[in-house]
């Protein structure tokens, strides 16, 4: 199954042209601008899990073991990145764990994930962390949410290493180990799930004409369920350790048990 998935994606992205997209001047039906805003405004009301990615970037090799320290934050300046996600899901279980996610393109995380899928690695090492946060930590998701920053050098972000030498933060609700099983796949150019260049144009000519953002989606392999160490510090509210950080209506939050009628 997970050769099977690992070919199809390979497949997909080599049948690309991989040099910068056409650009279309095809105006968006009315249907698909009400499909979009319909979307976005639903999507609006789903609370959403958030976690960070963290990776090394593509001209390092994964870091020795190291904590914290200040020796340790200035070698992650330089070595480790980091990416709020939005999109994380579950989409497997059987026979291979499987979860996927989207990155805006350009991105350094997006162009690391792939630089290590295209090279040769040993089945059972890991690309990534996925850090899935809790309720207690919405300043880790806006710090790893802005290109600019390094958060890896920032006091307020605790970190140990996994065996494969990623960061592990501290004080989340999970993290997970994971393989990437192939590069990316475009989002912004879906002719990879057509079967002609003719059925591909026609949802261009219906769907072009929006934000101009490009995305990319991720699948990767769950090698591991991380032991994640706990915040070093008290918490103001410990329970929060405990509950999930979700981002809904624009504003993180968690959950809360429904009142009985």
């Amino acid at each position: 199954m997970l050769q099977s998935c690992t070919g199809t994606v390979r497949r997909a992205t080599r049948n690309l042209n991989h040099n910068p997209l056409q650009r279309y001047s095809f105006v968006p039906s009315a249907e698909a601008r009400f499909v979009k805003q319909s979307l976005r405004k639903l999507l609006r009301e789903t609370a959403q899990p958030v976690a960070v990615v963290t990776s090394t970037l593509p001209d390092h090799e994964t870091a020795p073991r190291s904590d914290s320290s200040v020796q340790g934050q200035k070698k992650a300046l330089s070595t480790f990145h980091g990416a709020t996600l939005s999109s994380f899901t579950s989409i497997a279980l059987d026979p291979h764990p499987l979860v996927a996610f989207s990155l805006r393109v350009p991105s350094r995380m997006a162009l690391a994930l792939n630089a290590h899928a295209s090279k040769p690695q040993m089945q059972m090492s890991s690309h990534m962390v996925v850090n899935i946060l809790s309720a207690a930590q919405p300043h880790i998701a806006r710090l790893f949410s802005s290109p600019d920053l390094h958060p890896f050098s920032e006091p307020e972000v605790q970190w140990t290493q996994s065996v494969d030498g990623l960061p592990i933060i501290k004080g989340a609700l999970g993290a997970l180990s994971c393989t990437v099983i192939g590069r990316s796949l475009p989002l912004s150019d879906t002719r990879w799930l057509h079967s002609s260049m003719e059925e591909w144009e026609t949802e261009v000519q219906q769907v072009e004409g929006g934000s101009g953002l490009a995305s990319e989606l991720f699948i990767a392999r769950v090698l591991r369920v991380e032991d994640v160490q706990e915040l070093e510090g008290q918490l103001e509210n410990d329970k929060l350790r405990t509950l999930p950080l979700l981002y809904h209506q624009r504003a993180y939050t968690t959950v809360g048990n429904i009142p009985n009628p």
